[in-house]
């Protein structure tokens, strides 16, 4: 299980605030795709099942950033 919520480096308060509307992507963070794209590919390629939670938070809109994780791992 991966969870993305909260930035590192960034208190819960700042980043609820940050994100706001949760309408939109407010920061991308390629990093955190990548990382997540390369566990989930791990995990899969060992056997195992992958969920991945994801939290307005992280980047703004939980919907978006799920979509464009969906995106990563059926690229490769």
């Amino acid at each position: 299980m991966l969870r993305l919520f909260t930035p590192l480096k960034r208190s819960y308060e700042a980043a609820k605030k940050r994100a706001e509307s949760y309408t939109k992507i407010v920061e991308e963070l390629p990093q955190m795709k990548r990382e997540s794209d390369q566990l989930v590919r791990q995990a899969v390629g060992e056997g195992s099942g992958a969920y991945v939670i994801v939290n307005n938070r992280s980047e703004g809109n939980a919907p978006l950033t799920v979509g464009a994780l969906s995106e990563m791992l059926r690229s490769q």
